[in-house]
Parts: structure tokens; C-alpha cells; sequence
């Protein structure tokens, strides 16, 4: 099993990887470089957090097998005395392999491939990616360059403050830095950056995680809050379709004035290769491409418009064609919602929808999660669920709060996750080892990435599920990934007090500690700011429980979901008018929709029958005659015998109404042909006499 486990979750930390980023990604519509970039960042993340355990459960089997060998007897020793009780023999020590072993010398390698490499990702090329995917260029080459100008201050920058610290250093004679030592203070402001914004984002998520399963709970929050995100979500439907008009507006003049053989013509093309299809037919139709873009003394578009214009009709075809997609999302989620309340006092037990499913489900999900199956768990089982599972991480939310308080304690050990650790590691326990890492660091993981997905700035950043989330948006989750993971790791680290710098213990690091350097080099941060900062999160933890930020924004004027305020109440109730419009709207469409098939499937079968018995009727001596003459017979004799028949089918037909103030009409209103010709050689559309009488 030597190196299996690792390439085991390898293997399946690149699945969990590309699954997520098809969820929020579209890999049909965005440029492949985009997924690459986001789809290597996540990965390596991921990676980070699973291999990490396997490193902490090798480390303390090679400190065993240290311990071990400095504790053997020399060869021709009488084990006699105190020395024999005090240090057991080898073959009494208690180190055996564990089962994911990882060999010496591939972990060192393996996570400076990992650490260098999203390193490189979050501080150069992903913030070039996300330049590039914004850009309005028409070519590779000025996308590159808008890229190089927008970054210019970005790299400056961080390039001015090394400088000034490489002048620094090369100045003062009492300093004298190797490659390693400074190699060691950049990876020190790095994860100092990151963990500024991890300790932010964790006392977010180690409430609102809890909170939100417990809320989820009670009945009705998740309809009043689902309300209350629709009247939201409707105010930014009309807003983007009011940009999208706008942009479509200046479009169109853009294409009237710049004509086929204009210079800038090929530009313009691309930028209606990116609106959508109903305007590229509208702006198809009024072209005039007859006319010289010289002849006329008109002012034109300069490029640098074009490439403006080009960047506003990406950014809002994306955001109209996202806020379409989650209102339907919105409006399904509404209504199972409200079938649930309906559900809950029913006394058949049996789950009933007002509208079905337009995806034909799976039959294997159907035979075992019938409607009486999905009645127990949406109406019984799944808010006692939510509850236990709320308790469950509430739990641990108090552990890790509390540890990030203790964790500097070596002498009485105070934290949690370090006295855990230190059980086992007694009994060389190697898979209980690993589990609590792993869920240690899974949860940590949870709480700081979670809030990655549910923050929003403004419209630049945004993760939107059912693969409406921009390129840009993406690549900024990359970089965010790339600099709170390392820093995360190292926290988990110093919880259970595997981090030599933290323990005080002259002990083998992990191999993940060892690529990260001494931070003895920088004292100020080793000793300080590691140690103290991380107690912020009691205070983040507290803000969060009684929602300070979410009524900070409410008070600016970002409308947040809050029970007890008079602007939300008016926000529900409006989301709760449109979702009834919306679904009387959908419930017309069904009723329309089962009245013409039932008229189809009544009607339908009896016209072929009398279109079969009108063909078998003919008189073969007819057969001579010419076509017109057969249609007209055919004709009479139909009109003769199925009267009744065609009554049925004017029902399932558009016929057009009789004109009363007509000089002659016929009989029947289904004998005329499509154009309506009258006697005295005029059309029913245009009497002379009649056509002003609506007017």
C-alpha cells in the first residue's frame, strides 16, 4: 500500500475538482484557458487539504521509528537495571507502518511542486488571466496589452516594496541574508496576507454555517427567505435587461453607421457574434449594405470605443442571461417550497407537486424515493436532521474557537485538536489520526471556502451556480483559493501543535512545515502575529452571531434578509406576489397545454379516419379529370356529407371571422380558401368601402 493512498486521492481530489467547476463554470462557452487556470487552482487546493493528514500520520511514524533507533542499546550492553525499565527494546516498541505510508523523500517534493506552483498561479498568472478575460480586444495582441497595462501597477507594486527590502538589506551591514532566508520572508508575506483574510472568513462561517442548517429547520424561514431573494432578484432581472437594452441600443447605431467595407467592420462583427440571436436578427434586417461608409461626412467610432463597447456587451449578455436562468431556478425552488407547507398536513402521507418535474427522473431514484418516501423526509425527518446536524457543527465551532485561543499553550496542552492528536499519537493509532485531521481540516476547509462561494462584490465577483459564473469571477476564486490555503494548512498545524515553531519541541517537522521555512528569521511574525491574531475570531464569531455586518450593509442600503425589519416584511410580501403571478401564469400554460392535447388526441384520429374515407369515396371514373376539377368535387361532396366534421375542426383552427359588413358571405366560414376571395374579384382585407370602419 506504499504511495496507493496517495494516488488514490490524487485521482479523486481531481474529480471533486472538475465536478465543481462544471457546476459553476461552462465549459462549452468560456475560453479553455479560463477553466484550465480555475480548474488547476481548485485542484491543488483541494489537494492540499486531502494529502495533509497523510503527511501528519508519516510524520509521527518516522518520530516512532527515531525514537526507536536513539533508544536501541549499543550492541554487547547487559540490559540490566533502571535502563531496562526506563526505554523498552525495539522489538517491544510499539511502531509499526501505517497503512498510507508515503515513502522519505517523495512528500518534500510533492509539496513543493504543489506550493510553488499555486504560488505562481495566484500572484502572476491568474491575475493575467482575469485582465485578459475582461478585455474588450478584437485580437490576441491587444488583449495581451490591455492585460500588461491593467497588471503594470499590480506588479509594480510588490516589485517597488522587494526592491526597496533587497536595498535595505544590501545596505545595513549587520544583515546578511541567504537565497533560503529570503526565499523564507516571501513565503512569510504571503501566508501573512492570507491568513489577515482566512481569520476573516472563518468567523463567518463558524456561525453562519450552524445557523443556517438551524434556520433551515423551522418552518417557513426557507419560503420567506426564498420570497424575500425574488423580490431582490427581480429588481436586478429588470435592471440587467435594461443594461442589455441600452448596450443593444448603442449596438445598433454602431452597426448602421460602420458598413461593410469600413476598416472597423470586421470588429463590429465580432461584437455581434456576442449579443444575443433575437437582436443579431433585428440588426440583420435593418442593414444597408448598399451604401459607402465614405459617402456621407458622418463621425465614426474610433476603436477604442469599439473595444469599450465590446467589453460592455460581454459583461451584460452574461449578467441578463444569469439572472434569467437563476429566476427559473428561483421559481422551481419557490414552488417545492410552498408544495412542502401545503404537504405537511396532509393525511394521505403521500408527496404531492403542483407541477411536475419537465426532467423525466431517473427510474432507479422513482422506485426508491416515491412520494410517500419524500413525505417522511421533507415533512418529518429532514428538520430533525438539519437540527442534529446544526448541534453537530455548532460543536465543533466552539472547539475551534477554542483552540485558536489555546493553541500557543504547550505546557498545560489547551487545545482541542492538539490533545486529540496526542491520544493517538500515544497508541499509534494511525487511522484515527488521519480521520481527525482530516475532518479537522475538512471543517476549517468548509467554513473559510463556503464563504468564498456565498460572497458577492457588487457584480465582480460573483460564484452563481448552473454554470452562470464568469470568467472573471472564476479566476478570482482561484487566487482566493491559492493564498488561504497554505496559510489555513499551517493553522491547522499549529492547532495540534505538529508545527515545531508552536510546540517548542526539537521534533521532525512535517514535510509540508519543511518547505515553508524557519520563521525564527522574522521573529515579529513568528512570535506575534501568528500567535495573536488568530484570536480575532472570537470577536468575528460574535459580530456574526448578532448579524452587526448584515445590519451595517442594511443601514447603507443593501437590503439584507433580517426578521425583525419593516423592509424586509415589504420585500417578502412583494416576492411572495410574484411568485402567485408567476405561477398562475405557469398554471394557464398547463391547462392550455392539456386542453389541445386532449383535443388532439379526441379529434385527431377522427379527421384521419374521414381523410381516409374521403380518398376511398371518390368515383374511380373521376380519376380522368384534371386536379381542379377533382378538388372541387371533392370538395362538394365533403361539404355535403361531413358538416358535423367540419364543425369539430374549426374548433382546432384559426378561422378567421366573418366580415358582416360584407356584400355576400358564404355559409360556411371554412370553405373559403386562405386568401378570402369575394365576388366582384376583391379580398375580404381590402373592401374599399370598409376598410376605414375600424379606424
Amino acid at each position: 500500500m506504499s504511495g496507493a493512498a496517495l494516488g488514490l486521492e490524487i485521482v479523486f481530489v481531481f474529480f471533486l475538482a472538475l465536478f465543481l467547476l462544471h457546476r459553476y463554470g461552462d465549459f462549452k462557452k468560456q475560453h479553455r484557458l479560463v477553466i484550465v487556470g480555475t480548474l488547476l487552482a481548485w485542484y491543488l487546493c483541494f489537494l492540499i487539504v486531502f494529502i495533509l493528514p497523510l503527511d501528519v500520520s508519516t510524520t509521527i511514524y518516522n518520530r516512532c521509528k527515531h525514537a526507536a533507533a536513539n533508544s536501541s542499546p549499543p550492541e554487547g550492553s547487559n540490559m540490566t537495571g533502571l535502563y531496562a525499565t526506563a526505554t523498552p527494546v525495539p522489538s517491544q516498541h510499539p511502531c509499526f507502518k501505517p497503512w498510507s505510508y508515503i515513502p522519505d523523500g517523495i512528500m518534500p517534493i510533492f509539496w513543493r511542486v504543489v506550493y510553488w506552483t499555486s504560488q505562481f498561479l495566484t500572484w502572476i498568472l491568474l491575475p493575467f488571466m482575469q485582465s485578459y478575460a475582461r478585455s474588450g480586444g478584437f485580437s490576441i495582441t491587444g488583449k495581451i496589452k490591455t492585460a500588461l497595462i491593467e497588471n503594470a501597477i499590480y506588479y509594480g507594486t510588490y516589485l517597488l516594496i522587494f526592491g526597496a527590502f533587497l536595498i535595505y538589506v544590501a545596505v545595513n551591514p549587520h544583515l546578511h541574508l541567504e537565497w533560503n532566508q529570503l526565499q523564507t520572508i516571501g513565503i512569510a508575506a504571503a501566508n501573512t496576507w492570507g491568513l489577515f483574510l482566512l481569520v476573516l472568513l472563518l468567523g463567518y462561517g463558524l456561525v453562519e454555517i450552524p445557523r443556517s442548517y438551524w434556520n433551515g429547520a423551522k418552518r417557513g424561514y426557507l419560503l420567506m427567505k426564498t420570497y424575500f431573494k425574488a423580490a431582490k432578484l427581480m429588481t436586478e432581472k429588470a435592471d440587467a435587461e435594461e443594461t442589455l437594452e441600452d448596450v443593444m441600443e448603442e449596438v445598433r447605431k454602431v452597426n448602421e453607421s460602420i458598413k461593410y467595407n469600413h476598416p472597423l467592420r470586421k470588429c463590429v462583427d465580432t461584437i455581434l457574434k456576442k449579443c444575443p440571436i433575437e437582436y443579431q436578427e433585428k440588426m440583420g434586417r435593418n442593414m444597408d449594405d448598399y451604401e459607402d461608409f465614405d459617402e456621407k461626412h458622418n463621425t465614426y467610432p474610433s476603436e477604442k470605443s469599439l473595444v469599450k463597447l465590446h467589453k460592455q456587451v460581454i459583461y451584460s449578455v452574461q449578467r441578463h442571461r444569469r439572472t434569467q436562468v437563476q429566476w427559473q431556478i428561483l421559481l422551481e425552488q419557490a414552488f417545492y417550497l410552498e408544495d412542502v407547507a401545503k404537504n405537511e398536513t396532509s393525511a394521505t402521507c403521500q408527496f404531492v407537486h403542483t407541477f411536475q418535474s419537465p426532467e423525466p427522473e431517473n427510474r432507479f431514484i422513482q422506485y426508491f424515493y416515491n412520494p410517500t418516501v419524500e413525505w417522511y423526509w421533507e415533512c418529518l425527518l429532514r428538520p430533525w436532521f438539519y437540527r442534529v446536524l446544526a448541534v453537530v457543527l455548532s460543536i465543533f465551532s466552539v472547539i475551534v474557537v477554542w483552540s485558536e485561543c489555546t493553541f500557543f499553550s504547550t505546557r498545560p496542552v489547551l487545545s482541542l485538536f492538539a490533545v486529540f492528536i496526542q491520544l493517538a499519537e500515544k497508541t499509534y493509532n494511525y487511522i484515527y489520526i488521519e480521520i481527525a485531521c482530516f475532518l479537522s481540516i475538512f471543517f476549517l476547509s468548509i467554513c473559510v471556502y463556503s464563504t468564498v462561494f456565498r460572497i458577492r462584490v457588487f457584480n465582480y465577483y460573483y460564484l452563481a451556480s448552473h454554470h452562470q459564473t464568469d470568467a472573471y469571477s472564476l479566476l478570482f476564486s482561484g487566487m482566493l483559493f491559492c493564498r488561504l490555503t497554505p496559510p489555513l494548512c499551517l493553522n491547522f498545524l499549529g492547532l495540534t501543535h505538529m508545527d515545531s515553531s508552536i510546540s517548542h519541541q526539537n521534533t521532525q517537522p512535517t514535510a509540508y512545515t519543511s518547505i515553508m521555512g524557519s520563521m525564527k528569521v522574522l521573529s515579529f511574525i513568528a512570535d506575534g502575529f501568528y500567535i495573536y491574531y488568530p484570536m480575532l475570531v472570537v470577536i468575528l464569531c460574535i459580530a456574526t452571531y448578532f448579524s452587526l455586518g448584515t445590519r451595517c450593509l442594511n443601514l447603507l442600503g443593501f437590503q439584507q434578509f433580517m426578521g425583525d425589519n419593516d423592509m424586509t416584511s415589504d420585500l417578502v410580501d412583494e416576492g411572495k406576489e410574484l411568485i402567485r403571478r408567476e405561477k398562475r401564469k405557469r398554471q394557464r400554460q398547463e391547462e392550455g397545454e392539456n386542453r389541445r392535447r386532449e383535443w388532439k388526441e379526441r379529434y385527431g384520429h377522427s379527421r384521419e379516419d374521414s381523410t381516409r374515407n374521403r380518398n376511398v369515396h371518390i368515383d374511380p371514373k373521376e380519376s380522368n379529370f384534371s386536379e381542379m376539377s377533382t378538388n372541387r368535387s371533392t370538395s362538394k361532396y365533403t361539404r355535403a356529407n361531413n358538416r358535423t366534421e367540419r364543425d369539430r375542426i374549426e374548433l382546432l383552427q384559426d378561422a378567421e371571422p366573418l366580415d358582416f359588413n360584407a356584400e355576400t358571405f358564404t355559409e360556411d366560414p371554412l370553405e373559403s380558401e386562405s386568401g378570402r376571395y369575394q365576388p366582384g374579384g376583391r379580398y375580404l382585407s381590402m373592401s374599399r368601402s370598409r376598410i376605414f370602419d375600424d379606424v
